[in-house]
């Protein structure tokens, strides 16, 4: 499922045909793991921003070993995110690649990333977490919204082992949506992103 846009931080999914339909049962308790290094990545990755945006706003530029963090923590909270939602059957891997390119060690998500390091905007850059509060409250309804989504793909994934198509299409496309926001939020691109699941 390829995004229509192209932005610069963008997610894309390969839906497999069938889950099994014991993983909604127990999705929660095997991304357990990966849901504590996701956070510890996630410390790292925040203070990287946190350092970024005042190394830009003095420079106008985004040196590229501060960036890296930001595309693992992209690429790494994706990968737990789908698989938290039983959206797929392969395990994430403990791998760690921050290159701007998926390299598709893990081929049914890839979030590819180009990351912008020279001439950028100071003044989005200042002003950028009030940029994203629109998007942070669009975002919220979605979410709710995808709650139920994800409860109902529970019981069709239980009983039929796969995700209805519409209700998928919705979740990868708040999930690219929420990729590029994420992205934009963690200083990859001065680019506003687009109100939009495509």
């Amino acid at each position: 499922m390829e995004p229509t846009t192209a932005y610069p931080v963008s997610f894309t999914f390969d839906p497999p045909a069938h889950v099994a339909r014991w993983r909604p049962l127990v999705s929660w308790l095997l991304v357990i793991p990966h849901a504590f290094i996701l956070y510890f990545v996630q410390l790292v990755a925040s203070v990287c921003v946190f350092i970024a945006w005042f190394v830009i706003l003095f420079t106008g530029k985004l040196p590229e070993g501060l960036a890296r963090f930001p595309v693992m923590l992209l690429r790494y909270q994706t990968r737990v995110m789908t698989y938290g939602m039983f959206m797929q059957e392969e395990y994430p891997p403990f791998e760690f690649p921050s290159e701007d390119t998926d390299v598709g060690d893990y081929p049914r998500v890839r979030v590819e990333s180009i990351t912008e390091l020279e001439g950028r905007n100071r003044l989005t850059t200042f002003f950028r977490y009030l940029l994203v509060i629109p998007h942070a409250i669009v975002l919220a309804f979605l979410g709710i919204a995808a709650a139920f989504v994800i409860l109902i793909a529970w019981f069709a994934v239980l009983f039929t082992a796969k995700w209805p198509d519409g209700l998928r299409d919705f979740m990868v496309g708040y999930i690219r949506w929420l990729t590029r926001v994420n992205g934009y939020a963690l200083l990859l691109t001065d680019e506003y992103p687009p109100f939009s699941l495509d």
